[in-house]
């Protein structure tokens, strides 16, 4: 049997700091940005018992926003003990408001709404929240309810030119509410407020930081796998290979990557798989080729749900056929019994997994799983941002190459065809996307653009002049966006002389495609993958 580390101590739990989520768009960005004051936070349900919170010992907690009114019937409730507990809370919005009224103050729906940037007049600029920040701040506001009197023993700090009572705090309890989100970027000083209510009125010190996330996932993973053994799906992507890289640190000769040639990739990318991550890791490494496999499932199939169901049900179908590849291969007594993922934060919430979210679309990692699953599953990355995924591969010696690779998905070129997937038709994306991305990397825009999926509309042919003759080609899309963490999105301006030179390579070099358009939608209301 292949010999564990030496087991470690768990780490200990870090400070946390609970995001109450009633229903907010804007719940995960709170918990990225008290991260980003590197402070450990999670989200929990407005629907958990308070009794079950405080058990947490959390060191603070926050109440996101939600898109009730307090007035409304049905709307989330908090039992006042949540505010008698002697641990600091910060109210945003609806979180604001409903401190307001449970401990006493008035909230009205006055009809006066306050949407989008919104001047925000400071009264006490040297309060807990607000030293150091202008008497006058732009603020992102989005209410209708407003409230007009601070509940008693609360001082007001800020009002707009429609609320009067824009932001109330008691230092005495440790209680803090503004009415606008200051964890939006278009909130100036909304960082420095939160990060004013985390030192200074939870008096949480900034040490939270990857290199804890690779100490307690190390210890957890140790503890769930213990001496079985575990395989791994890499996808050539950033998630799978730092997941992977996360549990080799912790369990070493114990864990298998598998990566499955299921013909779904993009240009070089089997390669680099191959060459790169293994040589980074040490990692024992087995291929699969399921390349013929993959295109028998999808032959035919059209509907985007159901090509990803298909490639997640094939993935796992392959994993259980290289389990018992590598089973017959281990010594006596050996048990293959985990599979590692690279599910991500924003993969769960997408998926459903995130409080009062509905399912966007499945992830093949996430909502794509059989219900015969034969592994369970370990999943080091799942309550963490791209970003901070990033941030954990740099600590972990990754390269650069991979670390800092454009998100791709795990269904790969499968899901960015629209219409039958076919052998020739991944072909022809696969060019196009390789010349996409050469000309993105010579023109320096890699960092600049979070990711640049290039679709094809493979049922969609359009009229085109080549050669002084009439061509019937396919067109395909470019969809460059910017991002954070992929919750939200915008398309990236680009150089028109990039554009250009990307629109008249693929059209010159590409057969079958004539012609090239550019995807100008931001996420809402638009995904950033076409299917």
């Amino acid at each position: 049997m292949s010999s564990a580390p030496p087991a470690a101590a768990p780490a200990p739990s870090p400070d946390v700091v609970l995001v109450v989520d009633f229903g907010a768009q804007y719940a995960q960005l709170i918990a990225r940005r008290v991260r980003e004051a590197r402070v450990y936070s999670e989200i929990v349900p407005s629907t958990m018992p308070v009794a079950e919170m405080l058990a947490r010992k959390p060191r603070a907690i926050i109440l996101s926003g939600g898109p009730s009114s307090v007035y409304a019937e049905g709307a989330p409730r908090l039992d006042r003990e949540l505010f008698e507990a002697g641990i600091p809370v910060f109210g945003m919005c609806y979180g604001f408001q409903l401190m307001a009224t449970t401990l006493g103050g008035t909230v009205d729906n006055t009809g006066a709404r306050e949407y989008g940037r919104t001047p925000l007049y400071v009264s006490h600029s040297g309060s807990t929240l607000f030293e150091g920040t202008p008497d006058e701040q732009s603020v992102w506001m989005s209410h209708g309810d407003a409230c007009s009197a601070a509940p008693e023993g609360f001082t007001v700090t800020a009002s707009t030119d429609v609320v009067p009572v824009a932001a109330f705090e008691n230092d005495e309890k440790r209680l803090y509410g503004v009415q606008h989100h200051p964890e939006v970027m278009h909130s100036t000083y909304g960082q420095q407020v939160l990060e004013h209510f985390l030192y200074r009125g939870a008096g949480i010190k900034p040490t939270w930081t990857t290199g804890n996330v690779i100490e307690e996932q190390i210890a957890a993973i140790r503890e769930q796998v213990g001496d079985k053994r575990a395989i791994c799906g890499l996808s050539g992507g950033v998630d799978s290979a730092v997941a992977a890289a996360l549990v080799q640190k912790a369990i070493g000769s114990q864990l298998t990557c598998v990566y499955v040639d299921h013909g779904l990739m993009r240009k070089g990318e089997t390669e680099q798989v191959e060459k790169d991550f293994v040589a980074a890791t040490g990692v024992q490494l087995k291929v699969v080729d399921a390349q013929e496999r993959f295109l028998k499932a999808l032959a035919g199939v059209s509907d985007p749900e159901e090509k990803r169901k298909i490639i997640g049900r094939e993935f796992i179908r392959v994993f259980e056929q290289a389990q018992a590849e590598i089973v017959a291969e281990a010594q006596a007594g050996e048990d293959v019994a985990f599979l590692v993922q690279g599910t991500l934060y924003p993969d769960v919430v997408e998926s459903g997994g995130g409080t009062g979210t509905a399912n966007i679309k499945s992830h093949h990692n996430v909502g794509g799983l059989p219900e015969d699953l034969e592994f369970e599953l370990v999943e080091p990355l799942r309550k963490l941002f791209k970003d901070e995924v990033r941030m954990v591969g740099q600590e972990l010696g990754l390269p650069e190459e991979i670390v800092q690779r454009q998100p791709f998905p795990g269904p790969g070129l499968g899901i960015r065809i629209v219409g039958e997937v076919t052998r020739e038709r991944l072909d022809l994306l696969r060019e196009a996307d390789a010349i996409a991305r050469e000309e993105l990397t010579a023109a320096g825009l890699d960092r600049e653009i979070w990711q640049c999926p290039v679709v094809l509309l493979a049922d969609v042919r359009s009229v085109g002049v080549q050669g002084d003759g009439r061509t019937y080609g396919h067109p395909v899309v470019l969809r460059p966006v910017s991002s954070e963490d992929a919750m939200t999105a915008d398309w990236t301006r680009m150089p028109y002389d990039v554009l250009a030179r990307i629109s008249t390579r693929i059209t010159n070099e590409v057969a079958d495609v004539n012609r090239v358009v550019l995807d100008v939608t931001s996420k809402p209301p638009g995904t950033i993958e076409w299917e």
